[in-house]
């Protein structure tokens, strides 16, 4: 037994070798083990106390994520941001096309814009377009009709879920910097960034204008977009008789607030840096420091305080400590219809 026993132990290791020469010359490679690097490269560590969102942006690499909610496409829009002067390698653009027949347009359109731009000098660091799960029931109104009093909660509060959308699906761990460019944002000086960032504020926005002709047959301008505002005394009266569904909006004949509203108060001839602080902001181009929206500051699409989309997003950041200002006198132009 015992010599029997040593010839299975010699015997043993031939047949394992034989085997895995069998196996190798039957052409099935012999499995190897893997290295597993359970805690390596794959793995990524950010400070988020480091990242920093100061008045040198672009001297500091401050990374900038531009977000624009498209239901059209403007060549205008397109090339004024590739235009920007900002360092594009720390630009990342990020955007929402809503399902409909023009939003499918834009995004054909976009879809070009961005391959063609991508693979010149002035590409961006990275382009994130995203398409809304609904179709947009006003997406295909005209801008008289999308502008009806009777439209606007459920216009907005569809704007406000789209924003939200955007922001939480692009943010990144070194965005410092989010500028919200409305898509009909056809003009801005090519500095945009660095004039806007040189405050050094939580939440500001520029004031929003339009070019057109006027009854003499000369270019001119007027005042655009009216979501950016003081507060006043009877807006207050207005909100405390209100029920908690309701919602103020501005720019309406029959809800008069008697609100400071930002694009009032441009002066020609002023500094373009003049701040004012603000109490409701609107959209158009918006600059908000990414750690705002990190804190939790959104577009409510519901009525906050009476107010929703970007004004609510202006309350709901000042309720969590942050300060919304406005620069009067620094012009960017919407499209005219």
């Amino acid at each position: 037994m015992r010599s029997a026993r040593r010839y299975l132990l010699v015997l043993l290791p031939v047949v394992a070798l034989l085997y895995v020469l069998s196996t190798y010359f039957r052409g099935t490679p012999v499995e190897k083990p893997v290295a597993r690097n359970m805690a390596g490269n794959h793995i990524v560590k950010y400070n988020m106390n480091k990242l920093q969102a100061s008045s040198q942006a672009a001297s500091h690499s401050e990374k900038v994520l531009i977000l624009t909610p498209l239901a059209r496409f403007y060549d205008e829009y397109w090339e004024n941001l590739v235009a920007l002067s900002y360092p594009h390698d720390l630009i990342e653009l990020g955007f929402i096309v809503p399902r409909s027949k023009e939003g499918q347009q834009a995004l054909e359109k976009l879809d070009r814009a961005v391959a063609k731009t991508q693979k010149g000098k002035d590409k961006f660091s990275k382009v994130t377009i995203l398409r809304q799960e609904a179709e947009d029931a006003l997406a295909s109104h005209s801008e008289k009709d999308r502008h009806a009093m009777s439209v606007q909660k459920a216009r907005r509060s569809a704007m406000s879920l789209a924003r939200n959308s955007l922001f939480l699906s692009t943010i990144g761990p070194d965005t410092a910097w989010i500028l919200w460019l409305d898509s009909d944002v056809v003009e801005t000086p090519h500095t945009l960034i660095q004039d806007m960032t040189k405050h050094d504020k939580d939440v500001l926005v520029a004031n929003c204008y339009q070019r057109y002709t006027n009854d003499q047959g000369k270019p001119d301008v007027r005042p655009y977009d009216y979501n950016s505002w003081v507060e006043s005394q009877q807006g207050i009266k207005m909100a405390e008789s209100m029920s908690p569904d309701d919602i103020i909006l501005e720019g309406y004949g029959e809800m008069a607030t008697y609100r400071l509203l930002m694009a009032k108060i441009y002066n020609a001839d002023g500094d373009i840096h003049e701040e004012i602080a603000l109490d409701g902001v609107g959209g158009t181009a918006l600059l908000v420091k990414s750690e705002v929206h990190r804190d939790g500051a959104m577009f409510p699409p519901f009525p906050f305080y009476n107010l929703i989309e970007t004004e609510g997003f202006a309350k709901m950041a000042k309720r969590l400590g942050y300060k919304p200002y406005g620069l009067p006198n620094y012009l960017v132009y919407h499209y005219n219809e």
